[in-house]
């Protein structure tokens, strides 16, 4: 099994930064895709970010030259770097991950490992 666990959410205004990072427990030393997603109220979730266990990363298209996903394989750590924010940013974060060394596209349902979630609120 596979603990998740998020932490860095926050209340920012427009034009923020913010860095999430998700603490992995557990068995650490299998390989995982990891990622990010969000779901703000009423809407679906939705991919952010992912990186594999050879730390080849991925930044939906949207959020590029904004968000960084990275991780600290020591400290079994994985980072969302998110600047520049707006209001629509506003969701709930989770990290998730699945067994395998390399990440394909599957959606959330093909993740099983989660965190609890960490709340990020912008305001304009």
């Amino acid at each position: 099994q596979l603990q998740l666990a998020e932490s860095g959410g926050g209340s920012v205004q427009a034009g923020g930064s913010l860095r999430l990072s998700c603490v992995a427990s557990g068995f650490t030393s299998s390989p995982y895709c990891v990622g990010w997603f969000r779901q703000a109220p009423g809407k679906e979730r939705e991919a952010v970010a992912r990186i594999d266990s050879n730390g080849r990363a991925s930044v939906v298209d949207s959020m590029k030259g904004r968000f960084t996903v990275s991780k600290d394989n020591a400290k079994n750590t994985l980072y969302l770097q998110m600047n520049g924010l707006k209001p629509e940013d506003t969701a709930m974060y989770y990290c998730a991950a699945y067994l395998r060394w390399y990440c394909d596209t599957r959606g959330p349902s093909g993740y099983n490992y989660w965190g609890q979630g960490t709340q990020v609120t912008v305001s304009s």
